[in-house]
C-alpha cells in the first residue's frame, strides 16, 4: 500500500504511522469521508500469494516493478517464479517484511525518483494501488514515463458499473486516527478512458471470478 499526500488540515496522525501500526496490531479500518468502510483488509496482505493472485502474476513474465507493493506478497511471489521484480512502497516497516519474505523492495514514493524510470517492461499496481493519490489519470502518467516502450501496465480494479471515485479517507488502527488523504476506486468498465486520458492504450482486462485485471500498454516511439 502507498499512501499519496494531499491530506487536509485536521488533528490526525500521519497515515504511514497509523499504517505502520496496523501491520503490528494486525488491524486496519479504511473509512472514507461519507463514512464507508473501504474495505483495506491487512490479514490478507501479510499471508503469501495465493492461486487468486495468479491474474496478476500471469501477466508479470518481465522484469516487474511493484508500485505500492506493501508487504511484498506479489514481489516476493514472483522473484520465487524467477522472475526480477522491484516493490516499491513508501512504508519503511511493509519494506522491511516484504524483504523478510524475499522480495526486492525500497522505500519510494511512486511520484518521486524510481530506479529504472523508462526501462521498466511491467508494471504492477494491485491491492487498490491505482487509488493512490487519488487522481487515477495523473498517476497512470506517471506509469507510462516509467514503462519501457512497448512495456505493460497491469491494474487491479474494481468490478464493472460504479465508475471512478475520488474520495478523501482516513486509516483507523486501535485507538489510532490518520489524518483524512486523497484515494480513488476505479471499476472495470472506466479504465480504458481513464488509460488514453494517460496516453496509455489499453490492451484488454482479465477476470477471474470477482477479481478484474486491466492491461495497459506503454505506446512504441
Amino acid at each position: 500500500m502507498n499512501i499519496g499526500g494531499g491530506t487536509i488540515n485536521d488533528n490526525g496522525c500521519n497515515p504511514v504511522d497509523v499504517y505502520a501500526q496496523a501491520l503490528i496490531s494486525r488491524r486496519l479500518r479504511a473509512v472514507d469521508d461519507a463514512g464507508q468502510d473501504m474495505g483495506m483488509g491487512v490479514t490478507r496482505w501479510l499471508e503469501p500469494a495465493s492461486r487468486d493472485d495468479d491474474i496478476l502474476l500471469a501477466h508479470c513474465t518481465r522484469n516487474t516493478l511493484d508500485v505500492g507493493c506493501g508487504l511484498g506478497r506479489l514481489s516476493a511471489a514472483l522473484t520465487g517464479a524467477g522472475v526480477s521484480a522491484l516493490g516499491i512502497d513508501v512504508s519503511a516497516e511493509a519494506v522491511q517484511i516484504a524483504r523478510q519474505r524475499g522480495a526486492t523492495a525500497l522505500r519510494r514514493d511512486v511520484f518521486a525518483s524510481v530506479p529504472g524510470q523508462g526501462r521498466w517492461p511491467s508494471l504492477l499496481l494491485a491491492d487498490g494501488s491505482i487509488g493512490i493519490g487519488g487522481n487515477p489519470v495523473f498517476l497512470l502518467r506517471r506509469v507510462e514515463t516509467m514503462l519501457a516502450p512497448g512495456g505493460r501496465a497491469v491494474v487491479e480494479v474494481d468490478p464493472p458499473g460504479k465508475g471512478v471515485s475520488c474520495r478523501m479517507i482516513r486509516l483507523e488502527v486501535d485507538e489510532m486516527v490518520s489524518s483524512w488523504f486523497p484515494w480513488a476506486r476505479v471499476a472495470a468498465d472506466s479504465i480504458c478512458s481513464l488509460a488514453e486520458q494517460a496516453g496509455l492504450a489499453f490492451a484488454g482486462l482479465d477476470r477471474r471470478a470477482d477479481r478484474w485485471v486491466a492491461l495497459l500498454d506503454r505506446r512504441l516511439p
